[in-house]
């Protein structure tokens, strides 16, 4: 997981800019965090960044869910759909008429229940020199 979250998976600085990110808190832990962007980035953080990250046009492009995370401890408790409802709500908001995310494979199946569609798998190198399976999806709001 260490080798995933330090190169693939690290902090997108943009999605804080742009108000587009939510954390879920119990007391004073953070037990989830995700959100959207309208931003061409797909998924990956400031790390793995090349270039600007344009935004997207609404009336053409998908809107994307990134970063979503839920500590272990609270797996299975509703707080992952609470993230991923509050981001499709506001996309809607902001005329976007689909979504698309990249996730693991730890997450595709909560993806599809809530009616994303698979897409293209591929895996992504790390930095151990392991690799980590992806799946691009996609929904229709």
């Amino acid at each position: 997981m260490e080798p995933a979250l330090g190169s693939a998976f690290g902090v997108d600085r943009q999605l804080i800019c742009d108000g587009t990110y939510f954390v879920v808190e119990r007391e004073v832990q953070i037990i989830g965090c995700g959100g959207w962007s309208k931003r061409k980035t797909l998924f990956g953080g400031d790390a793995i960044k090349t270039g600007m990250d344009m935004e997207l046009d609404p009336k053409r492009d998908s809107a994307r869910i990134r970063a979503c995370f839920v500590h272990p401890a609270w797996a299975r408790c509703g707080i992952a759909l609470s993230i991923l409802e509050r981001c499709e709500k506001a996309i809607r908001l902001a005329g976007f008429r689909d979504v698309e995310l990249v996730a693991t494979l730890t997450g595709e199946l909560f993806y599809e229940a809530s009616c994303y569609s698979q897409g293209v798998r591929f895996e992504i190198p790390l930095a151990n020199g392991l690799s980590l399976p992806l799946v691009r999806m996609v929904k229709q709001l």
